[in-house]
């Protein structure tokens, strides 16, 4: 294989590759808003001689390179953040501006700038021959992450395959595009987003011992909360913390993938009240809570350490825990309801599919994770080229609830997603198009062992396809 050739290639796209992403940043495309940003993209894929373009009945754009059985896909979910206080940002973040090193605006880094690249990527694997045989490729620019990590996929796997057993028996591996900060990132934590009600009684405010405050019940609960992201897991501490995890004392089968990929978190993220008035005890307290989860951690771990909080075991009989289900409209209207539940997962190392990333990095760019510019380099330099993500991604439903091998190498960094002034960089851009064209001829799918995988979080048992 001519990597030569793949990496001027590459940089030969670098100011289309550029012109097409700040053409998506342009066009808001919150979750269940992104018709128009999904009509761009099939047109630049159309523009590029893609064997097939699509639109599947969720809203994904799915564009085909080859004719094989077998086929390696590329995701980048194509939706975004809203922009928050528009005080906050240096310039408008959808116009945005570009140097000649930087992309400016929202979505950049998180994560349209994946689906510039991965596009462009396939248009390499096109041209210069890189297509195995008996495979094809699948670039896919998933909708509604934002709203419902990894939703788009099982859509994909049940609606566009025909389940699991046929997705598994054709896909053999997806890459992320998501963010990576130049490394090679093999899994990532899992979360969970849980309710919690509290039941109280109404009363005039002025005479609040008649009454049964929900609220305030609630705040007793929401410290412990706290307490549970912020203990030790000593006896110091009625409430043992999170970090527990971390030791082979309470994650004896585990701790070391734990150790890996960080602790589990948990943090208050909305608070809702019913009151007859604002001179009236307050009736009804909720809280979310996201909960991110390391190896070793159940869901059902998860929601019991909530019910067995203090506060929620003195007000048993009025406190319910429970699991949020999501049933939002596509911009398509269609609906897929799933719950709110996105599992852990973590590949070997020596999983081919991860190898292939590392072997093509070595061939095209070295064993150290590039960077364009010293703000880059802050994040990266020091790093292992093969790491974890801190947030979660579509991996969630690909490898963690289907089994799919999963991989990430995407432009941009992790720290940019969903803050303002978002940027991503132009060298990212050309760095991964390469990468992902030299892939598919790098992979050895011999080298399977069954054992790729080193963590999977076990599912609900619920009736979710």
């Amino acid at each position: 294989m001519d990597f030569e050739a793949i990496k001027q290639a590459a940089a030969g796209y670098q100011e289309a590759m550029s012109r097409f992403l700040r053409d998506m940043i342009a066009i808001p495309s919150e979750s269940c808003e992104e018709e128009r940003v999904v009509k761009r993209i099939a047109q630049e894929l159309e523009s590029l001689g893609y064997d097939k373009v699509e639109i599947d009945k969720l809203g994904n754009v799915i564009g085909w390179l080859g004719q094989g059985d077998k086929i390696i896909a590329i995701d980048s979910h194509i939706d975004t953040v809203g922009i928050g206080n528009i005080d906050n940002w240096e310039a408008d973040p959808y116009r945005g501006y570009e140097t000649d090193t930087i992309i400016y605006g929202r979505g950049g880094s998180d994560q349209e700038g994946g689906m510039a690249a991965a596009a462009y990527g396939g248009k390499i694997m096109k041209d210069l021959g890189l297509i195995p045989e008996g495979y094809k490729i699948m670039i896919v620019g998933s909708v509604q992450e934002e709203d419902c990590d990894g939703m788009c996929w099982q859509s994909i796997v049940n609606e566009y395959f025909n389940g699991p057993e046929d997705a598994r028996s054709k896909i053999e591996f997806v890459i992320s595009t998501e963010p990576t900060d130049g490394g090679i990132y093999r899994g990532h934590r899992g979360r969970m987003e849980i309710r919690v009600d509290v039941h109280g009684v109404s009363c005039h405010g002025s005479a609040p011992e008649r009454g049964d405050n929900a609220i305030h019940k609630m705040a007793e609960i929401i410290e412990n909360v706290r307490d549970l992201n912020e203990n030790p897991a000593d006896d110091t501490v009625e409430i043992k913390g999170l970090v527990k995890m971390l030791d082979p004392k309470y994650n004896p089968d585990h701790y070391e993938d734990a150790r890996f990929l960080g602790r589990g978190t948990c943090t208050t993220s909305q608070i809702f009240y019913t009151s007859p008035s604002r001179c009236a005890v307050a009736d009804s307290c909720a809280i979310s809570v996201d909960r991110r989860m390391t190896a070793g951690e159940t869901y059902l771990s998860c929601l019991k350490e909530i019910e067995d909080l203090p506060a929620c075991r003195k007000y048993a009989k009025d406190v319910k825990v429970s699991m949020y289900m999501y049933d939002r409209p596509a911009w398509t209207g269609h609906v897929y309801e799933t719950e709110c539940f996105f599992p852990t997962w973590i590949n070997k190392e020596t999983a081919p599919h991860v190898q292939a990333l590392v072997d093509a990095h070595h061939a095209l760019w070295g064993r150290s994770r590039l960077y364009a510019d010293e703000k880059a380099a802050s994040t990266r330099v020091g790093r292992p080229l093969t790491d974890k993500w801190t947030f979660s991604t579509n991996g969630v439903s690909i490898q963690g609830r289907y089994g799919i091998p999963c991989v990430g190498f995407g432009p941009g960094a992790e720290s940019q997603a969903h803050a303002p002034n978002e940027i991503t960089w132009k060298q990212d851009l050309v760095t991964c198009a390469a990468l992902y064209a030299a892939v598919p001829m790098l992979y050895k799918p011999e080298n399977k062992d069954g054992s790729a995988t080193s963590f999977r979080q076990e599912l609900t048992g619920n009736d979710i396809k």
